[in-house]
């Protein structure tokens, strides 16, 4: 058994570029990795480019595959709580969900006119969106990362502190567990590669939030407005495909309540084709969320 895992062409360029460059293979690998890529698709993307040097496979473009054992399940026992009304000034819809792995789609969490205040909020912040390097421990604009975007701090404004106490109920965590809430933006043509949102223990920056923090929990991407094209969230070891609509919500569990991290929650941006794509991030940790530096 295999499983189809799709990737950027940035990231295809960028792995070309460095084998170019003669950069190692395992050094591309590890700073895969480091930017939260699960390390068997890191190992497997890198090693299919070098096959194709080697004159064994055709190059891939856009496209590798998989075994089929990454996804391998975790213990079940959701956060997210059953029932339609999970928010005290809010209805929340239910209007999908699957239990193994934990996913779910969500309606209400952010009304039409908060979607529009938070991008307006938003737009002159906006920034490349970066990733950190491994071997500096500095965020770096890179090549497979090709939105744009910023945080708020926890409760900035009366509209953020707002989300952030629903955010809060629907995700059934503590206020204080959560970090801040992050918008981005991806024009067309603009995506993201395959990675977990749980962080791996693999560079000293992780290893200290963590020990602050304790592994992200929980995941609610939120779309902030209608996609023209493209733009589908898309969990390959899961087989869900999510179509970005205005005021839905993408919640999803990273690891259970012992936890273990669940591999199966590796997902990706498909690139937009038409118009732009907003949307506003929030994650919850296991204890209270301390930032670098505090």
């Amino acid at each position: 058994m295999s499983t189809q895992i799709r990737f950027l062409p940035e990231l295809a360029r960028w792995v070309t570029q460095g084998l170019d460059n003669g950069v190692a293979a395992e050094a591309l690998v590890k700073t895969m990795i480091d930017e939260k890529m699960q390390p068997e698709v890191a190992t497997a993307i890198v090693g299919a480019f070098m096959d194709a040097r080697r004159g064994e496979r055709p190059l891939p473009v856009d496209t590798i595959t998989v075994a089929e054992e990454l996804t391998a399940p975790v213990a079940a026992g959701s956060f997210l709580l059953p029932g339609p009304r999970l928010a005290s000034d809010r209805s929340v819809r239910v209007l999908t969900r699957n239990d193994n792995p934990v996913l779910a789609l969500l309606d209400g969490i952010v009304t039409p006119d908060e979607c529009a205040e938070l991008i307006a909020l938003a737009r002159p912040r906006l920034l490349p969106s970066t990733v950190v390097d491994p071997d500096s421990g500095k965020d770096v604009v890179a090549a497979y990362r090709t939105s744009l975007g910023m945080f708020f701090r926890p409760g900035e404004n009366p509209l953020v502190a707002r989300l952030d106490r629903r955010f809060s109920e629907v995700m059934n965590l503590p206020l204080e567990n959560g970090e801040g809430l992050q918008v981005l933006r991806y024009e067309p043509g603009a995506g993201s590669a395959p990675h977990h949102d749980y962080l791996a223990p693999t560079n000293p920056a992780n290893q200290a939030s963590l020990a602050r923090s304790g592994q992200r929990v929980s995941t609610v991407v939120t779309y902030l407005n209608d996609v023209e094209a493209g733009g589908e969230t898309t969990f390959p070891l899961a087989g869900w495909s999510v179509t970005p609509h205005r005021g839905t919500s993408l919640y999803f569990e990273s690891c259970d309540r012992l936890g273990r991290v669940d591999q199966r929650t590796l997902h990706a941006s498909n690139p937009v084709t038409a118009g732009e794509k907003w949307v506003a991030t929030k994650w919850m940790r296991q204890r209270r969320f301390v930032p670098a530096g505090n």
